[in-house]
């Protein structure tokens, strides 16, 4: 796989369970368990190779160039550390001091919109609800002033209405920090919210990338299409689509086209052949068979049309 983080944009990695997304993040992060390797490429990063860095550098990067946000905030969090010196050990560790760290660690949970941050810096993280103790990791990301914030999956723990304010808070702290965000999900609703540009990820490669709208508005892959028709909106009367099957087994991966045995669309040449990527447009790429010329017409299907001309309606309106 191969995709670009802008400065100052939300890119979002969208797949189901088991198509590559979190092994990709803990690469970039260095956090793969030791007897799993990168075998080739690189991930640069302001002039240096990640899959070379040391141990030590990496020490460095985490929290303080890159900062994560994970998806459980209790595996995240130390259950018999106070909250507050979890924040201000990452402010330490950049070099501030003990008096200077605890001032920034209330600004930051202020920021996050813990309230009474004077009382609850010395509380335990099973005093804090789900979506305060999503704050409380939100706020220690961001004690090493990163650059860079990856998300994984930090909202699917979380109630609908707590999932609401825990991504505008993000999309807040981007615009005021001037942050680059990779947004990994398999919500499809989120990611309609969040993202300037998309990368569909299955079976461990990027199959689909373009900005939000051309993924939502000129969907081009088969597993594109399946995502999106399979995703619940209020409008929609019909009977999702249902995607057969589960991801392939990448240690035994498939012949062809890994997405071959789940596609309604699959033509002889998807189980022999990998597809290459077919440009659509200078930011819209696809690798599917359908794309090249000899492939026979296909429509995308009725339940998705319908919702790609209520989108661009809806677009319409607001404009």
């Amino acid at each position: 796989m191969s995709f670009e983080l802008r400065r100052g944009e939300t890119l979002a990695i969208v797949g189901e369970s088991g198509s590559g997304k979190s092994v990709s993040i803990k690469s970039i992060m260095g956090i793969l368990p030791s007897n799993a390797v990168v075998e080739s490429g690189s991930i640069e990063y302001d002039g240096m190779d990640l899959t070379k860095v040391s141990e030590e550098q990496f020490h460095k990067l985490r929290g303080h160039r890159i900062g994560l946000i994970f998806q459980d905030p209790l595996s995240a969090l130390n259950p018999i550390m106070k909250i507050g010196k979890q924040i201000t050990e990452v402010r330490r560790l950049s070099g501030y001091g003990k008096k200077e760290a605890r001032a920034r660690a209330l600004e930051l949970m202020e920021a996050v919109g813990i309230p009474d941050p004077e009382k609850r810096f010395d509380q335990y993280p099973f005093q804090f609800s789900g979506g305060m103790r999503q704050r409380i990791v939100i706020a220690i990301a961001l004690a090493g002033d990163p650059e860079i914030l990856i998300c994984d999956e930090p909202t699917t723990a979380l109630d609908v209405t707590v999932q609401a304010r825990i991504l505008e808070l993000i999309n807040r702290i981007k615009q005021e920090r001037g942050l680059s965000v990779i947004f990994i999900t398999h919500d499809l609703g989120v990611v309609a919210n969040v993202a300037d540009r998309v990368n569909m990820m299955y079976a461990g490669k990027i199959v689909e990338t373009g900005t939000s709208e051309e993924i939502f508005l000129e969907p081009a892959h088969p597993y594109t299409w399946a995502l999106l028709s399979s995703m619940p909106d209020l409008q929609t009367h019909e009977r999702l689509v249902a995607i057969p099957g589960t991801p392939p087994n990448m240690i035994d991966p498939p012949k062809g086209d890994a997405f071959a045995a789940r596609n309604r669309y699959a033509m002889k040449i998807d189980f022999e052949k990998e597809p290459p990527i077919f440009k659509l447009s200078d930011t819209h790429d696809a690798a599917t068979w359908l794309l090249h010329p000899n492939a026979p017409a296909v429509e995308i299907p009725p339940i998705l049309r319908e919702r790609i001309e209520r989108m661009k309606g809806e677009m319409g309106n607001r404009g």
